[in-house]
């Protein structure tokens, strides 16, 4: 090689590992967007499942993602809800040797880190046998995290398992974690909890901790875990889709809808990807709604015609599928009625669209908790008498959503407010020079490091 020429840059190599969810895939598969948008000498493999490959495996992504296949060796994700713990233990024992096998045939340079979900419990061991660092992809809130973490506290406390103590007791010593009603908190789910627990004991051995959402949204988690790990640790997100609002789909029937609605008259519903809600509680809900006489948009996830059925001469829209931050960007749009989810909440905080919280499962209790008292971006929807109420009712449902989507009354500028503010700082977080894409910077450099 002439003394002139350049030596050519070292080709860096990600392995990303998501655990199959949809809530867990997407934000990994965005991360390695980025990653490859920031560094043109990275390249990633992208696993999944062959069921899984099946539903995203026509996504567009950018050249330097490929997709790599595991066999079919647990449960299906249209069954998965069935049973959970099953499905847990499938993923705990049934993977972890396909993806060793993966990693000998990869036709690629060696990887220069494994990027995995958390609850790939499996991947920090894979990581240290084979010498490639792993960093761990969280992808919900650092908050819960951090709750997460500290069991042995919440148990000498008397506070877990949680069943038998009043739900507005309030639980005020786990670090980085304002006052919480017991309630607000997954303190029930004892044979979950024990499941994933040594995915949390495992975080200290990976060489990374990434956190899907951004610094400004929950620094006191950030410092805390950064303070007491010996790793580093990134905020990098929100890991949703913002990138994709600038691409053209604006002819869709819903979307031509929307554009003729008034500004912040609609409410967006969604009940999440996975779990859902009882028949007897659904039908108070639509009997809610439709009294409510607010305009809507609802995704019905399965279920299509007889939703639109029971909603039959309300004015709103019914739909199997939405984009939803497209349709949460829409000035129309004025709440998102949302199960909590993370994905779903870094959704609507970056849209500046308030969100009427109604939780089913895990995380999403704290996620409703952070949105309405700590963020103050949204209300609640919950029974007046918790002690004998199984269902809430359509009346109550009919009263918050009125109160919810009355944009004139003080309440609802000042909720209105803080969510745009909310969305401002976000958004920082993930624009040129923000602390996001800074932490990926690093991590991005950390990598290159790696394979020297």
């Amino acid at each position: 090689m002439d003394e002139g020429e350049s030596k050519p840059l070292k080709i860096s190599h990600v392995v990303a590992m998501p655990y199959p969810g949809r809530g867990h895939i997407n934000p990994m598969m965005i991360l390695c967007k980025r990653l490859v948008r920031q560094d043109p000498n990275l390249q990633v493999t992208f696993v999944l499942t062959e069921e899984w490959l099946g539903f995203i495996g026509s996504d567009p992504i950018p050249d330097r993602i490929r997709f790599a296949t595991l066999p079919n060796v647990i449960p299906s994700e249209l069954v998965r809800a069935n049973d959970f713990i099953d499905f847990v233990d499938a993923v705990y024992t049934k993977l972890e040797e396909p993806f060793e096998k993966l990693l000998d045939k990869l036709n690629a340079p060696p990887p220069a880190v494994i990027i995995a979900d958390t609850y790939i419990v499996w991947a920090v061991r894979v990581g240290v046998r084979r010498n490639i660092p792993v960093a761990s992809l969280w992808t919900m809130s650092a908050t819960i995290l951090s709750l997460f973490i500290h069991s042995d506290l919440l148990a000498s406390h008397g506070h877990f398992p949680a069943q038998g103590l009043k739900e507005d007791e309030l639980i005020d010593y786990i670090p980085c974690l304002s006052p919480t009603p017991i309630g607000d908190l997954p303190l029930y789910t004892h044979e979950v909890f024990n499941k994933f627990k040594p995915c949390f004991d495992e975080i200290s051995r990976a060489k990374y901790l990434l956190f899907t959402s951004a610094y400004e949204l929950e620094p006191k988690a950030v410092e805390f875990f950064t303070s007491k790990l010996d790793i580093p640790v990134y905020a990098t997100g929100p890991l949703i889709p913002f990138e994709e609002l600038s691409t053209g789909n604006g002819d869709l029937d819903y979307l031509r809808w929307l554009d003729d609605q008034k500004e912040c008259s609609v409410l967006y519903v969604s009940q999440g990807s996975f779990l859902s809600v009882s028949e007897a509680q659904m039908n108070e809900i639509v009997g809610g709604v439709r009294e409510s006489r607010v305009r809507f948009i609802w995704v019905a996830r399965g279920g299509e015609s007889k939703l639109k059925k029971a909603l039959d001469g309300s004015s709103g829209v019914v739909v199997s599928w939405c984009d939803q931050l497209r349709v949460l960007s829409y000035p129309a749009i004025g709440g998102f009625w949302t199960h909590c989810g993370f994905n779903s909440t870094m959704e609507g905080i970056y849209s500046g669209v308030p969100m009427l919280v109604f939780p089913l499962f895990w995380d999403q209790f704290l996620n409703g908790k952070m949105i309405v008292d700590d963020w103050r971006v949204g209300m609640r929807i919950e029974r007046k008498n918790k002690k004998t109420e199984l269902v809430i009712g359509r009346d109550e449902i009919k009263e918050v959503v009125m109160r919810f989507m009355d944009k004139e009354s003080e309440e609802g500028k000042k909720m209105r407010r803080r969510a745009c503010d909310l969305s401002e700082t976000c958004r920082r977080a993930v624009k040129e020079g923000g602390s996001s894409v800074a932490n990926m910077e690093v991590f991005i450099r950390e990598i290159a490091k790696a394979q020297l």
